[in-house]
Parts: C-alpha cells; sequence; structure tokens
C-alpha cells in the first residue's frame, strides 16, 4: 500500500493546467481519466459554441484500457494512448514532456511537493493556487512578449 497522495493534471499544449485533482497514492491513474476530461471548463473566444472538451488526449502506458478509450471517443475526444505490452518509441515522449513539465513546474512549491497538511481539502486548494499561479506566469510571458 502507498502512502501519501497524487496528483492527476490535464494540461493544454503549452503545459497550461486545464483540470486538476488529488487522489490517495494508492489509487490507480486511469480511474481519473474521465472525470478529468469531463472537468475541462468551456474556452470560449470565436463565434459558435464554445469547445468544452480536447480534440485528443495523450496518455502514456498507465491510462491504457480499453473500456476508458471508448469512453473517450463517446465524448467526441481522440484518444492518443501507447499500448501495454509493446515495444518503447511510440512517439509519445515529445508530447508528453508537456505534461511533465507542467508537473515539475507545480512541485516547485514545497507545499504541493510533501504533504503537509492531513486535510485533504486543504491540500487540494493548494493544488487549485498552485495552477493558478502557473497560468498566471504564462499570462505574464505572454504579455511581456508583446
Amino acid at each position: 500500500m502507498r502512502k501519501g497522495s497524487k496528483h492527476h493534471l490535464i494540461v493544454c499544449g503549452p503545459g497550461n493546467p486545464l483540470a486538476a485533482s488529488l487522489t490517495a497514492g494508492n489509487r490507480h491513474d486511469v480511474t481519473e481519466m474521465i472525470a478529468l476530461a469531463d472537468a475541462i471548463a468551456p474556452v470560449s473566444g470565436k463565434r459558435g459554441r464554445p469547445r468544452k472538451r480536447p480534440k485528443r488526449l495523450l496518455a502514456d502506458r498507465a491510462y491504457d484500457s480499453r473500456h476508458h478509450r471508448d469512453q473517450l471517443r463517446a465524448r467526441h475526444v481522440a484518444p492518443v494512448i501507447a499500448k501495454r505490452n509493446t515495444a518503447h518509441g511510440s512517439g509519445l515522449g515529445k508530447e508528453r514532456l508537456v505534461v511533465e513539465r507542467s508537473f515539475a513546474w507545480l512541485h516547485q512549491y514545497r507545499r504541493l511537493r510533501v504533504r503537509y497538511e492531513r486535510r485533504a481539502d486543504i491540500h487540494e486548494a493548494f493544488l487549485t493556487i498552485g495552477c493558478a499561479l502557473i497560468c498566471f506566469k504564462a499570462l505574464q510571458r505572454t504579455a511581456a512578449f508583446r
């Protein structure tokens, strides 16, 4: 039994968090995939109905499940998930780097890297604040280039 907690993220192309969740450390990763895909807020700005879900979802071998692939397809999301028990080199490494970099950004905050809180709601609040800070820094970077 693994102690601690796990952070789950869905990020956009540049690495900004779209949805985050907190689970127990002994829980499997794939259990949060559909809930995170459903938690993405609508993106507005263009005319017409705002797009709520991503066009495709990239994931590593831990998320390989036929049931979850079918659920993503039912939501009109193309799953790009590496197959289990196949040779490495699926080509997802370069694109998965974005998520790993986002986790590194998130875990630079000490309160998220090591969990000190006993209550999950407090730690989840710190997770939300960390995601907001990542998005704020991205906005500052884009404003600096203008």
